[in-house]
């Protein structure tokens, strides 16, 4: 989930929009209260966050963010016309991860997205990756759920710990194709359709967990305690 702070209901609908066009869950919130009020039942992976806000500035708003330990590790990014030196600081220097100028383009946003959320994952320790029910060991090349170890093929395997290292991201035929395969692979992307399918038979309860995003490829979903 993101959520994007903007009292231009235009451009905030833009946002959520192209956000969820690219396979995000979005919401919006046009002030701080109904954005605070938002983060008292759900806690996002990224916040989208407009400086020039009705009730409360968005600097303001991001430094209560960071100096709350329930939300300080949350990346954001300020989205806001102020284009100055000085402001692109003051943003930064409070904990912002990124900083966009209006206007701009929508892919660009897209990608800046998916860039901050790359580099604020949690990183892979002593070879091991879980999500859920789902534990991978990259030393051991293992697999288990529910603490039962599942036998999987080499690409099998490859094709879990990618989307296990994107967890949350929707990830293209393509991309899967070309990282998992390599790019000199001739084959077709109906060879990715057809791992994910022995992939989550092999998953058995935690099937689910693959996610399809129909027109554009797979999401493993992230884990929610």
């Amino acid at each position: 989930m993101i959520f994007c702070v903007e009292d231009d209901s235009n451009i905030q609908n833009l946002v959520v929009y192209a956000l969820q066009s690219s396979g995000f869950e979005a919401n919006g919130f046009g002030d701080g209260a109904a954005f605070f009020g938002a983060l008292q039942n759900q806690k996002p992976q990224l916040i989208i966050l407009d400086i020039m806000l009705p009730d409360e500035d968005g600097i303001s708003l991001l430094r209560k963010l960071k100096s709350n330990s329930s939300t300080a590790e949350i990346p954001v990014i300020m989205l806001t016309a102020k284009t100055s030196e000085y402001d692109k600081v003051m943003g930064l220097d409070s904990g912002a991860d990124d900083y966009i100028t209006k206007p701009f383009g929508i892919m660009e946003l897209v990608s800046r997205v998916k860039a901050v959320l790359r580099r604020s994952a949690p990183k892979e320790k002593a070879g091991s990756l879980q999500l859920g029910q789902i534990k991978l060991n990259t030393a051991t090349h293992t697999v288990t759920v529910n603490e039962t170890e599942i036998t999987l093929t080499f690409k099998e395997f490859a094709l879990l710990h990618y989307l296990m290292c994107n967890a949350g991201l929707v990830l293209s035929r393509e991309k899967l194709l070309s990282t998992v395969w390599g790019y000199d692979y001739e084959g077709e992307t109906r060879t990715v359709d057809v791992h994910i399918n022995t992939l989550r038979q092999k998953l058995g309860v935690c099937s689910a967990t693959i996610e399809t995003v129909r027109g554009v490829g797979y999401r493993i979903a992230a884990h929610r305690e």
